[in-house]
């Protein structure tokens, strides 16, 4: 019974550490028996003698790695290779050494103990240590194998220790008492300020809630707690009024959210601070008495009528005088006005509900002392109806009876419309006209529906002999004042099959075709074209005439023009007046033209010309421009032509043309030009000289 061998670990001698020996009864010590080992570690860590079965270990071995190998031996015989044996299982154990020390899982432990704990595997050595005084703790921790007897082996290891919050702390104000200002009309939710109450403690330990204890404001203000910082932020709840009440005075409590029952004996957990809200005054504008206005008018007021009314006041305490306006971009076409002391709403021109049932006006109240304060409210303006519209037709009706009408035949239905809207709805009635309560063709029925049906009276009727009939309807309501109108309905007669439908209505296409054949009428078509060819033909040949020449007569010399070259370029210059002047009596003169003949040896003024009159005679006109040449210092030179185109019949001097100077008598007598002034002094010398002198 050998299954079982026991080795020491850490074998430290220089021989290899025998394990034990297997053998076998069929061993005769003749060397024919072979020993082989397999299994854990055979071969490298266990060897054997294969002749004598001896087990050695080859390595040193480490218990804390491998503590049990399993093996297996064979005997065999060397020459027939045989088991002598059944092949046998057994195990080597190794034997524990103290090579070890004691070693921790970590290297570092932290651990976390509440402050004010009590006995515990790690306890606290004072009693009730605050976290708040010192929170982290490092303990260093021994341990020895052997019961810490000689020879053991001991490790070490470091414990952080933090000691966590408890809730021992309540919340406390820094100050008893916080001051705040707002200005009064402040919007709802605005935020006044903020206060904060210190607690030591951390997390939801310290987290606390804040609240207005019952009392004065309260019902004005309102508190709320960031929940990020732990402040307590004070908003405003109502309106504030500085005029009703100028300062506020707020009890506000914080108190921790999370209390630990096992403290509560320390006192409440919780504390109250004073809030002094003060409220400033500012300058508001003025406040209407109602939100909005609606006011009812009739449409039949007068003009310059009181309708209504508003009113507004000065919430300040100064109680500042109010004008009132009408904002004009609500009323651009000026229909209302109000009194600018009492606020009284007046017409300005006439109301029609027809046309503009509604009218959204807006009123605005500003402080006369600061202009800058006002206040806008809407004004809605009802026209109430009033009976002023007469009923009509709805639509232009095109009516038509057949000539095979047979009496009591509907040819229509009419329909009536009116503008007005009377509260009890619209009722009409229609009648024949007082002047023709009975007509012998056409009956008037009230279908009491607000229609009216016409009807036949009589059996045919004929389109030569009348094609149209015209049949007044009175038409009138039943609001107070009644109105009425008269329409008139244009029937026509029309042609129409056996069914009643329409054919035909046109009467001149009946008598054409009665009177005149189609022949007849083209006859006429193609005489008219004819005229119209001859009177085109007349008007080119009219235009392809002669015009006659303007002069037909010699004694005709109007606008010719004479030049007198006797004496030079002189005479020939022609551009020292302009004769223009003289074919349009009412041309102006161009004054401002330079003579072009003379250098100038100064520049004259412009001449202001004698403005010409309308219609004048010419023979005035050329005398009014002969004295202003003889008075003109710029005139030209007496050798300058003048040319007269025109002289008129009535012209003492006759004409001044020399195209008539070969027939003229060599004897005429000139003298008469030395009495025309300066400027015909040289004509005067030429002309009215001895006869040796014109030779």
């Amino acid at each position: 019974m050998w299954n079982q061998f026991f080795l020491l670990e850490e074998y430290t001698g220089s021989d290899t550490q025998y394990v034990g020996k297997l053998h076998t009864d069929q061993d005769k010590g003749d060397g024919n028996l072979k020993y082989i080992l397999t299994g854990d570690g055979a071969g490298n860590l266990f060897v054997i003698d294969e002749n004598t079965g001896d087990i050695h270990a080859a390595k040193k071995l480490d218990r804390e790695e491998k503590s049990l190998y399993i093996l297996r031996a064979k005997a065999i015989d060397r020459k027939t290779g045989r088991q002598v044996e059944p092949e046998s299982e057994f195990i080597i154990k190794i034997h524990d050494i103290n090579d070890n020390e004691p070693k921790f899982t970590k290297d570092l432990y932290t651990a976390s103990v509440p402050e004010m704990s009590g006995v515990g595997i790690i306890k606290t050595a004072l009693p009730d240590m605050s976290r708040e005084n010192r929170e982290q703790y490092q303990v260093v921790i021994q341990a020895k194998d052997m019961g810490g007897q000689m020879g053991g082996l001991s490790g070490t290891t470091t414990v952080n220790i933090t000691l966590t919050d408890v809730n021992n702390n309540p919340p406390r104000f820094p100050q008893s008492t916080y001051l705040f200002n707002s200005p009064e009309s402040v919007p709802l939710g605005t935020h006044l300020g903020r206060i904060k109450a210190n607690d030591p403690d951390v997390g939801e330990n310290a987290e606390m809630e804040y609240s207005i204890a019952e009392g004065d404001g309260a019902d004005m203000f309102d508190i709320i707690t960031d929940k990020d910082t732990q402040e307590g932020i004070i908003t405003v709840k109502q309106d504030l009024d500085f005029e009703n009440k100028m300062l506020y005075t707020l009890r506000v409590d914080a108190a921790n959210t999370h209390p630990d029952p096992r403290f509560l004996h320390l006192g409440p957990f919780k504390d109250t601070a004073v809030v002094k809200i003060s409220v400033e005054d500012i300058d508001e504008p003025p406040v209407f008495s109602k939100i909005s206005y609606l006011i009812e008018v009739d449409e039949d007021v007068k003009e310059g009528s009181i309708i209504g009314q508003v009113t507004a006041y000065d919430p300040d305490a100064m109680s500042n005088l109010i004008k009132y306006s009408v904002d004009r971009h609500t009323d651009m076409d000026r229909i209302f006005s109000i009194h600018a002391e009492n606020g009284s709403i007046f017409t300005l021109k006439p109301l029609d509900r027809e046309s503009s049932p509604w009218h959204n006006i807006t009123i605005i109240a500003t402080e006369i002392n600061n202009p800058k304060q006002s206040s806008h409210i809407p004004v809605f303006i009802r026209i109430l109806d009033i009976n002023d519209h007469a009923p009509e037709f709805a639509m232009y009706y095109e009516t038509f009876v057949c000539e095979n009408a047979k009496p009591g035949q509907l040819i229509q239905t009419v329909s009536v419309m009116d503008k007005d809207d009377p509260p009890r709805g619209h009722k009409f009635f229609f009648e024949p006209v007082p002047e023709y309560p009975l007509n012998p063709n056409f009956t008037i029925v009230d279908n009491k529906d607000n229609t009216a049906g016409i009807m036949t009276r009589k059996h045919g009727y004929s389109r030569h002999k009348m094609s149209t009939y015209l049949l007044p309807i009175l038409i009138f309501d039943n609001d107070y004042p009644i109105q009425s109108s008269t329409g008139t309905l244009t029937i026509r007669v029309c042609a129409c099959d056996n069914h009643g439908n329409m054919q035909s209505c046109n009467t001149q296409a009946l008598v054409l075709s009665a009177g005149l054949s189609t022949g007849a009428l083209v006859a006429i078509l193609l005489c008219v074209i004819i005229l119209l060819v001859l009177v085109v033909l007349f008007a080119a040949l009219k235009r392809q005439r002669k015009k006659e020449p303007l002069i037909i007569s010699k004694d005709d010399v109007r606008d010719n023009i004479v030049t007198y070259n006797d004496e030079g370029g002189g005479e020939e210059d022609t551009q020292a007046f302009d004769i223009g002047t003289l074919r349009n009596p009412e041309a102006r003169e161009d004054s401002s033209k330079l003579r072009r003949d003379v250098m100038p040896e100064t520049i004259f003024q412009i001449r202001r010309t004698v403005p010409l009159w309308e219609n004048i005679d010419v023979q005035d006109f050329i005398h009014r421009k002969l004295k202003e040449n003889d008075s003109d210092p710029c005139a030209p030179p007496y050798d300058s032509l003048a040319t007269y185109a025109y002289e008129g019949n009535d012209s003492i001097a006759d004409s001044l043309s020399s195209l008539e100077s070969l027939t003229a008598d060599c004897n005429q007598d000139y003298d008469y030009l030395s009495d025309w002034g300066p400027r015909f002094k040289k004509l005067a010398d030429m002309y009215g000289g001895d006869e040796s002198d014109r030779d």
